[in-house]
């Protein structure tokens, strides 16, 4: 993965985009997470939701990215490194980008049920919470909640 961005690839959220659909395609929870290196724009990850492919309750978009991400490095933290992600990250999502030290979290839908950034748990709040991230909330929500809404639709 780690390569330049290229301007004329499509933009980091619309690459998560991307992989919410793949993810969707899997009949996973259309999720999907890119990150990429703040200063230079270097696409280090990206991920879709993997939850019930791997029956592990962990393999969220994020977190994949994360170890991705961690694994190219060589690195346990991402100092300087931007994430992507399509929904507002759940609490222990948001836990691991802090834990990642992410510099900025851009994400999509808000996630009023399960979200733990804007809602519930709101990790970033907390005097426990040692590395609070930049948040940018609402880029993509619009293509990133239709994601979300057609695929549920689908399961009721």
């Amino acid at each position: 993965m780690n390569k330049p961005y290229n301007k004329s690839e499509p933009p980091p959220m619309e690459l998560a985009l991307r992989q919410a659909e793949a993810a969707r395609d899997r009949g996973e929870v259309p999720v999907g997470a890119v990150i990429v290196d703040g200063r230079t724009g270097r696409l280090l990850a990206q991920a879709g939701n993997r939850v019930e492919e791997r029956a592990d309750p962990t393999a969220h978009a994020e977190m994949l990215a994360i170890r991705e991400a961690t694994q190219t490095q060589g690195e346990p933290r991402l100092d300087g490194m931007d994430l992507y992600v399509t929904l507002e990250p759940c609490a222990m999502c948001a836990q691991a980008l802090s834990l990642a030290r992410i510099r900025r979290l851009y994400f999509g839908a808000y996630d009023p049920k399960s979200g733990g950034v804007e809602h519930g748990a709101r990790v970033f709040t907390h005097a426990t919470c040692h590395h609070k991230p930049e948040v940018v909330g609402g880029l993509g929500e619009t293509e990133a909640a239709a994601l979300l809404k057609d695929f549920f639709k689908g399961k009721r």
